[in-house]
């Protein structure tokens, strides 16, 4: 699964995307996160906050619940403003 890393989260991971095998128990995007801040300190530090961090799993936003079998794409970035 490719996962892909916007603004602010990308600066601090230090990688626009990367290819990853998830272990069987990461069955979801909370687990995801959680499991992505185990991977080092720049993980850590990028997903301090995880409730913060949005989510789209093949182009299209969803929730920390969310399961993400079968997902090709998933894009972590931080809450976006308008203006």
């Amino acid at each position: 699964m490719k996962l892909i890393y916007f603004a602010w989260v990308r600066e601090r991971i230090g990688k626009t995307e990367e290819d990853i095998e998830l272990p069987a128990e990461v069955t979801t995007v909370a687990e995801l996160l959680a499991w992505l801040k185990s991977r080092g300190e720049e993980y850590e530090t990028a997903l301090q906050h995880p409730r913060s961090i949005r989510v789209a799993i093949n182009q299209e936003h969803v929730d920390h619940g969310e399961k993400i079998a079968g997902a090709r794409e998933i894009a972590l970035f931080p809450p976006m403003t308008g203006g």
